[in-house]
């Protein structure tokens, strides 16, 4: 587990992109050629490759599988698809119409025998068996969010959610089908990883299947000396001994207050109150403090999308720090890029740029002496200018649900209740405020109470009034006298990173050696969230040497998560 899932699975991924060969160091010798994926492998390329690294790579174009595509006879194209039916069916029609010069096909997960002999089938009516140049099996079936973050898809995860699996009518075989589905995706998690894991789990619900399930086809693939998965170049020395890291299944039903929590770190926040997936974040754009005219629409709010990626690196030593913290931070971003403002207009000024947009940066050359030091220096200016924007808008849309919904009272409340605090003042004061949340708030706060308390109130009326929703659209007002509290994080581990601390430090003798348990990957059936992630990540800083991975079945916000119980209640 030296690198991180995220490095290995770029990896396989830019591996494939080069023809299942090792990427060539030179991109400028890259061969051009067309990728075609499924949904499911679009959301696997796009956290960890951007459309810049695809195009050095040599990817011209990146099209779906079920679209219309034109012929380009000339170009080698490589797919990237599930091995679903209607996928290969899909490749044979194209393997009729002649579109590409060859096919370099790669299945997420292995595909089955009697799939393959159609695609066989079909290259041989059609003629094009020399043109099937290579067919592989990624075990690429997962999708990586972060270094130590991951879940197993994103679509059709309605297919494994915490609703499909705790179903009161769920038949055998359709429980069966979503352990396999699971299992798949863990099995692929694990080939990519290269390691081969010590499997802990709790008895008697869904965790313990997926546990049995995988345990099974781990081992029934190590059986098999001559084509495992887990042996040569994807095994580190020594995988098998002292370095197998811990893996901790975990049912999402141990703990269903923390995914309805009020959150408090701005990337949990994010996740909760603006659309955010698979690291891609869309906020309304301001329209300014200029009002409709009288009779007419209001004007639609435009939405804009932001990649909150690896490389800014703002994101990545602010995502899991409180709130107030952050904006903080964007302030003094935004200071200091003011202070540097002057050089900016004077660099624009030399290329005689004036006026003129950022983009148009890209656009010149240094054939001068005089511009060299310029266009050295400007990009890296725009960009950083570029990111202040970003989470300054990013911010302030946080901050207006903060401040509209209250969120800071919720988060304190709800702390309290988490940690069997003392309380300074009843559930009944928060949730019949008319000011404070929406409905869906005061049902979470409420949820929460009745599952952390002996006795919960037999009766409570939620109703809503207007929420006062004044919106702060002024950069510079983060801390100002109507800024949010800056309430201190009171660190302690949730369920799931106590059950994991117990597991590492209780260290078992085996037989002739004691096992160093110094890697692990929580793993939660049923579904995730960012606050169990950000708890285990901080659990992590504090212990030295140990390094865990977290992942899920599904990531889900509180809102959707609610959404699921509420269909189970009406069952």
């Amino acid at each position: 587990m030296a690198a991180s899932i995220r490095e290995k699975q770029t990896a396989a991924l830019k591996r494939m992109l080069n023809f299942n060969a090792p990427p060539l160091k030179n991109t400028t010798e890259s061969v051009w050629k067309v990728l075609i994926y499924d949904r499911f492998g679009q959301d696997i390329i796009s956290p960890l490759l951007s459309v810049k690294e695809l195009r050095d790579m040599g990817i011209t174009l990146h099209l779906l599988l079920h679209t219309d595509r034109d012929p380009i006879p000339d170009v080698p194209a490589i797919y990237f698809v599930m091995p679903t039916e209607e996928n290969t069916d899909r490749i044979c029609q194209d393997l009729r119409n002649q579109l590409y010069e060859s096919y370099y096909l790669n299945f997420i997960s292995a595909i089955s025998r009697s799939k393959l002999e159609d695609i066989a089938s079909a290259a041989l009516a059609a003629n094009a068996v020399n043109q099937v140049t290579k067919v592989f099996d990624q075990y690429l079936n997962f999708i990586t969010l972060e270094d130590d973050m991951f879940i197993l898809c994103n679509q059709n995860k309605e297919h494994i959610s915490y609703h499909a699996i705790n179903k009161p009518d769920i038949i055998d075989t359709d429980m069966e089908a979503i352990m396999d589905t699971i299992v798949d995706s863990l099995f692929c998690f694990f080939v990519t990883l290269g390691a081969v894991p010590i499997i802990r789990c709790p008895r008697g619900n869904a965790a313990e299947m997926v546990a049995v399930k995988l345990d099974k086809k781990l081992r029934e693939n190590l059986r098999d000396a001559r084509n495992s998965l887990f042996t040569g170049d994807t095994m580190g020395t020594g995988q098998f001994s002292f370095q197998r890291p811990l893996f901790v299944l975990a049912d999402r039903n141990l703990d269903l207050a923390t995914p309805l929590h009020h959150t408090w770190t701005y990337q949990a926040l994010i996740h909760d109150v603006l659309d955010f997936h698979l690291n891609r974040v869309s906020v309304e754009e301001s329209q300014g403090s200029e009002a409709s005219p009288a009779g007419a629409r209001p004007k639609k709010k435009n939405k804009k999308s932001y990649d909150l990626t690896g490389a800014d690196k703002f994101w990545q030593k602010h995502k899991g720090s409180p709130f107030p913290e952050v904006a903080e931070a964007v302030q003094e971003e935004l200071d200091t890029y003011r202070a540097q403002e002057d050089e900016v207009k004077r660099l624009k000024s030399i290329m005689g740029l004036e006026g003129e947009d950022d983009g148009a940066i890209s656009m010149l050359s240094d054939n001068t002496a005089k511009l060299t030091s310029a266009v050295s220096s400007l990009p890296e200016l725009l960009e950083k200018k570029r990111l202040i924007d970003l989470h300054t808008n990013v911010a302030t849309a946080v901050l207006d649900h903060i401040k509209s919904r209250k969120l800071d009272v919720y988060f304190e409340y709800e702390e309290k209740l988490m940690s069997k605090s003392t309380l300074d003042k009843s559930l009944l004061d928060i949730i019949s405020d008319p000011d404070a949340g929406t409905v869906e708030d005061k049902m979470r706060l409420f949820l929460i109470y009745y599952i952390t308390s002996q006795q919960p109130p037999s009766e409570v009326s939620f109703h809503q009034d207007g929420c006062n929703t004044s919106q702060l659209r002024d950069y510079d007002k983060f801390h100002s006298q109507n800024g949010v509290k800056n309430l201190v994080l009171k660190q302690h581990n949730l369920p799931v990173t106590r059950i994991l601390d117990n597991l590492m430090e209780m260290n078992p003798p085996v037989k002739y050696y004691r096992i160093i348990i110094s890697q692990a990957i929580v793993f939660v059936v049923g579904g995730g969230n960012y606050i169990e992630y950000q708890n285990l990540v901080d659990y992590t800083k504090a212990r030295q040497g140990k390094r865990v991975l977290y992942g899920c079945s599904e990531l889900f916000n509180a809102a959707q998560f609610m959404k699921q119980l509420s269909q189970l209640g009406q069952k």
